[in-house]
């Protein structure tokens, strides 16, 4: 059997106040029109954020 770590899955959770921009509705529809599960638009945009701060 595979020993599971830490950093193999991730859940968000989105603080109500954000829920009025419909971030779940928004990354549905991108994900349709890319043809790209909502993981993968996820990941994509934390991996960015990172490249982003991580060069400040």
């Amino acid at each position: 059997m595979t020993k599971q770590t830490v950093t193999d899955k991730l859940s968000i959770y989105i603080p109500q106040k954000k829920m009025a921009e419909k971030p779940v509705e928004r990354l549905i529809k991108l994900a349709e029109k890319r043809d790209r599960s909502i993981n993968y638009l996820v990941v994509d945009a934390v991996l960015q954020y990172l490249n982003r701060e991580e060069n400040k």
